[in-house]
């Protein structure tokens, strides 16, 4: 066990990290958005930075733990993730010098270990983002950065207006809200150098499409609530008519509402 490693176990996110181990064979196919969204918080970086140890937190697949690695090829690599089937698929691929499961609520890292947390995309499924900028503020060096991007209320609006409109169940991943990630940043003892929400906009032929894409990055509804069993083929059919309302010359639009931080422990 290397000394960047503590001792502790993982919170109970068992359905979380199934449903992503289950999508880790298909996530590349379908992350065109993903792909986007982290080239774009890469290109959010400090110019200066120049980390002895970065960590990819929410790796995925390890598309940025690679990038990364390229980037910052003196650099120990830390590349983590919760989902297990994930890790599997990464670690053959390399980047990082480390591959290991974990919580951004609770890392099993070292204080003062790392000068860039990395992620891309993975915060929006943590309950307590408090608690992830509180391991953020521990396990930074002095001057070390938090980059994230996230999603915030707005995501996938579209598909929940459509399913309100047939039954007014929880079908769609909720999400925090963009205010909440301001008050909570200013508040998190780091100093906050930018904070802003972008749209992405997505478009597919069908409404079929878009949920294929949807399961396979292993995103589709997690929700507690959620209604379970199989989806009636008449509650499908209502769903694609409400949805054709949205429909664009481009096709049917899926609203992405992406938050970008850079968070900086002071010195």
């Amino acid at each position: 066990m290397s000394e960047l490693f503590q001792a502790g176990g993982l919170p109970d996110k068992r359905q979380v990290a199934a449903s992503f181990s289950r999508a880790a064979d298909s996530y590349d196919s379908v992350a065109a958005l993903q792909r986007k969204v982290g080239g774009e918080l890469l290109a959010r970086l400090p110019a200066s930075l120049a980390p002895r140890r970065w960590l990819d937190l929410g790796c995925g697949t390890g598309y940025f733990s690679r990038a990364l690695g390229q980037r910052f090829a003196a650099a120990d690599g830390v590349a983590l993730d919760i989902a297990e089937g994930m890790l599997r698929h990464a670690r053959p691929l390399g980047g990082a010098q480390q591959f290991i499961a974990g919580d951004a609520e609770r890392l099993p890292l070292r204080s003062a270990s790392c000068d860039l947390l990395f992620s891309s995309l993975a915060l929006q499924w943590c309950a307590d983002f408090s608690a992830v900028l509180g391991e953020a503020r521990r396990v930074l060096r002095p001057g070390g950065v938090l980059a994230f991007s996230s999603l915030c209320v707005g995501t996938l609006q579209e598909l929940r207006d459509s399913w309100q409109a047939v039954d007014g169940l929880v079908h769609v991943n909720r999400f925090r809200h963009f205010d909440d990630y301001q008050r909570l940043c200013a508040t998190s003892g780091l100093q906050l150098l930018a904070l802003e929400r972008q749209a992405e906009v997505l478009h597919f032929p069908d409404l079929r499409s878009l949920t294929h894409e949807l399961k396979a990055l292993g995103a589709h509804n997690l929700n507690p609530g959620r209604p379970g069993g199989l989806t009636g083929r008449a509650r499908i059919l209502a769903l694609v008519e409400a949805y054709e309302r949205f429909r664009q010359p481009l096709g049917l639009p899926a609203t992405y509402q992406v938050v970008y931080g850079i968070l900086r422990k002071e010195k």
